[in-house]
């Protein structure tokens, strides 16, 4: 009978502890450092494996997330959205770039910092980015283009 008193216990425990972490992880989703973020446009020709929720980095800090992605369907070009915390000023002439954590990590998106004077406002967009790299195609081109490269003659 006691061994089953302390089974119920530590269950109930067990599962006070689990609905204590679940209320944390509810309360926290969405918020971001000071709740205040700017939104901006970059345009890429390729987003690769960018999602929503994709960090947004400057000098490696996540400074915020990808919050949006559409079609542009004039120019065929990725329209992605990034919540920028508004605390931290972005020159307007940075660069934004889809890089990847190593070889095999994950796409996130780099803001390389201009020289401006003028920081990007709300709704303004990147004028420089850079997509995506393939590194499957490139590997495939490396490989074709060193295979037959002697037998053309």
């Amino acid at each position: 009978m006691k061994d089953q008193i302390t089974e119920t216990l530590v269950g109930l425990l067990v599962l006070a502890v689990a609905a204590g972490f679940s209320w944390f992880v509810f309360s926290t989703i969405g918020k971001s450092g000071n709740g205040d973020s700017l939104d901006v446009v970059a345009s890429f020709s390729s987003i690769g494996s960018i999602t929503n929720g994709t960090d947004v980095r400057l000098a490696g800090v996540k400074i915020g997330t990808v919050t949006d992605i559409s079609l542009d369907t004039q120019t065929y070009d990725a329209n992605v959205v990034l919540s920028i915390r508004s605390g931290v000023p972005v020159p307007e002439d940075s660069v934004a770039k889809i890089v990847s954590d190593g070889l095999l990590g994950a796409a996130y998106i780099s803001i390389e910092p201009g020289a401006s004077e003028d920081m990007l406002a709300a709704g303004s967009s990147f004028e420089y980015t850079q997509g995506a790299v393939d590194l499957l195609g490139l590997l495939g081109q490396f490989a074709g283009n060193g295979s037959g490269a002697d037998s053309s003659e």
